[in-house]
């Protein structure tokens, strides 16, 4: 298929398999190693329960995924018109700690921001995006720049 594709479906659990789905068929057919695919998978859930569990207030949302391949990066854009918020702008959470010293939440970003080499969030039209990018190369690199706008 070629790219730039998107889904749009409304932001509710029934329907996460069939966006965690779409970008990982995405991302096959572009020729992402089978290893990042496993990755970009788990960041994409994460996210996405991310908004489908907070970013609609009564719960009536959408939620769209779009898929787009630049120069060396295969590119997830996460759009939602819910509650502004920013995840970037969240503290990481204090891994050295025992598990019930650590504050509840946080760690689905955290996992985020450590699998994907790109990530960046920007509140625009009403609209929250969320980017993630990773490397068609075979190697994985270190996460370049996590940004916000």
């Amino acid at each position: 298929m070629p790219l730039p594709v998107n889904l749009r479906l409304p932001a509710k659990l029934q329907y996460l398999e069939q966006l965690i789905d779409f970008v990982a068929n995405c991302a096959r057919e572009q020729g992402v190693a089978q290893n990042k695919i496993g990755e970009i998978q788990v960041a994409v859930e994460e996210a996405l329960v991310n908004v489908i569990n907070y970013a609609y207030k009564n719960g009536d949302g959408d939620v769209e995924v779009a898929c787009t391949l630049d120069d060396e990066r295969f590119i997830i854009e996460i759009v939602d018109s819910g509650l502004p918020f920013d995840f970037l702008s969240l503290q990481d959470p204090d891994i050295s700690l025992n598990v019930s010293e650590r504050n509840i939440g946080g760690l689905g970003i955290y996992l985020i921001k450590r699998l994907m080499d790109h990530v960046a969030h920007k509140r625009e039209d009403n609209k929250n995006t969320l980017t993630l990018a990773v490397s068609t190369k075979q190697s994985k690199s270190e996460p370049d720049n996590v940004t916000k706008d």
